[in-house]
């Protein structure tokens, strides 16, 4: 699944700034869109299908040629796969830049381009046989095996990201759901996108491993895509973190990788046997399985 811990890397990254119509920019980075703003001077390092990068003394700079109802989160798979991938760009607070460039560069209005951004990719996690091989189209069967596996109920997705499977579970009918990021970033962008299309979404800004809510605070607790980004220990604090929580389920999902992706934060790998270890290591009933990555799924009840 491609997906990047948004707004989480070293400095703070506010989505919602004012920026100029047609360009978004920063202290490292400056995005502009080739319809809407005056074209770069500077020379194109190299062209892709909808990038180009110039070169710039300071900083990264980004033209593109997204247009508005293009804007969902498969442009974090077309930014990797012709920019970050080939080697022309590194690093994740780049990657996380850029992506926030492309979105504020193509819608004006701060929420506008949000909301654009979220009812694209939410309606096409929807209508995912109408999408292309993709990373919505890869995200699809992860999302689709989670609402499966949580029943009806209280729901504390962890690391929630752009939130799209908080705000997936929140149409449901009985299921109230917590999202929660260690990102204020990101979780300013759901406050103020849920309302938006109407979905009543509570959020918490905290560290997965250390949750300000009581013991089995809630029925079900997700933490899918997130183990991937953190170091050995952290990970398994998150994970029995999730445990305390939870009355009835924890559900854990990671990708299956050779090496950790670095674009997408990703910092260790996983398999089956590390899955059964963490699962034994709860003390509690589990299962493990291979379904689109791997899955680990703790009886607490």
């Amino acid at each position: 699944m491609t997906d990047i811990r948004q707004f989480s890397g070293s400095a703070a990254i506010d989505p919602l700034a004012n920026s100029s119509p047609g360009c978004y920019r920063d202290e490292a980075v400056v995005v502009m869109h080739e319809g809407r703003a005056t074209p770069p001077e500077e020379k194109a390092i190299t062209r892709t299908s909808h990038f180009s990068l110039h070169r710039n003394r300071d900083q990264v700079l980004v033209s593109h040629r997204i247009a508005p109802q293009e804007l969902d989160n498969d442009v974090a798979g077309k930014l990797a796969d012709e920019l970050f991938a080939p080697g022309w760009l590194s690093g994740a607070e780049i990657f996380e830049r850029v992506f926030t460039g492309v979105v504020r560069s193509t819608v004006d209005d701060a929420i506008s381009a949000w909301s654009t951004f979220y009812r694209n990719t939410l309606g096409r996690i929807r209508n995912f046989h109408d999408v292309p091989d993709s990373s919505i189209s890869a995200m699809v069967p992860v999302y689709s095996r989670v609402l499966t596996l949580v029943p009806p109920g209280r729901v504390l997705d962890v690391g929630s990201c752009f939130g799209f499977l908080a705000l997936l579970l929140a149409e449901r009918p009985g299921t109230r759901v917590v999202a929660s990021d260690i990102a204020n970033g990101t979780v300013t962008l759901l406050r103020a996108i849920a309302p938006e299309l109407g979905l009543p979404l509570g959020t918490l800004i905290c560290d997965g491993a250390r949750v300000p809510l009581p013991d089995q605070a809630v029925d079900t607790v997700t933490v899918i895509h997130l183990l991937e980004h953190l170091e050995r220990d952290h990970g398994e604090a998150v994970l029995a973190e999730a445990i305390r929580l939870a009355r009835r389920r924890v559900v854990v999902a990671v990708p299956f990788e050779e090496e950790p992706t670095a674009a997408y934060g990703h910092v260790r790998t996983f398999d089956m046997a590390e899955l059964h270890r963490l699962g034994f290591g709860t003390g509690q009933p589990y299962e493990v399985c291979e379904h689109h990555g791997g899955w680990l799924v703790v009886d607490c009840s």
